[in-house]
């Protein structure tokens, strides 16, 4: 008989960034409820008015995105008694971006694309089983696909303000 109990659970990552370069950024993430930090960075190339020393926060999001829904394939894949080998992900993130004169641009998503390359001996039936398993539990693809407002403070002086 299987286990049907709801089971639930909150994942919650807390950041702190603080500008260290002409573009560079150094960020401090923590998962608190694992005690794990991780220390990242971000820079902008030279066309940006960086010095290329960390990945542009486009690549960490296309890394994120893409080694979300691989760590769930291999993860469910277990749960779900689907054989998994080898996987690749190709990745492809558009966006367009609009400025005018020299006003800040505006950017907004054409879309994403990820095609999976599973190596399986598994039925293509198991092996879509396991992808929409998968991208229901990556948690940066759901957020994606719902498309969550983010909050934003701005200190003022010492006042914080919804911004």
């Amino acid at each position: 008989m299987a286990d049907d109990k709801i089971k639930r659970f909150e994942v919650i990552f807390e950041g702190v960034g603080k500008a260290s370069g002409k573009m560079r950024n150094d960020i401090s993430v923590e998962w608190p409820a694992m005690k794990e930090r991780f220390e990242l960075a971000t820079d902008e190339g030279p066309f940006h008015g960086g010095d290329g020393t960390a990945p542009p926060p486009l690549a960490l999001f296309t890394a994120a995105l893409t080694g979300c829904l691989m760590t769930q394939i291999r993860a469910f894949s277990k749960r779900l008694d689907v054989p998994v080998g080898a996987v690749a992900v190709r990745a492809k993130l558009h966006w367009n971006g609009e400025q005018v004169g020299n006003e800040p641009y505006t950017t907004s998503p054409v879309g994403f694309e990820l095609d999976v390359d599973l190596d399986s001996t598994a039925s293509a039936q198991d092996q879509h089983r396991l992808l929409d398993a998968a991208k229901k539990g990556c948690f940066i693809e759901t957020t994606l696909m719902q498309g969550l407002a983010v909050g934003h403070k701005l200190k003022i002086g010492e006042n914080w303000q919804d911004a």
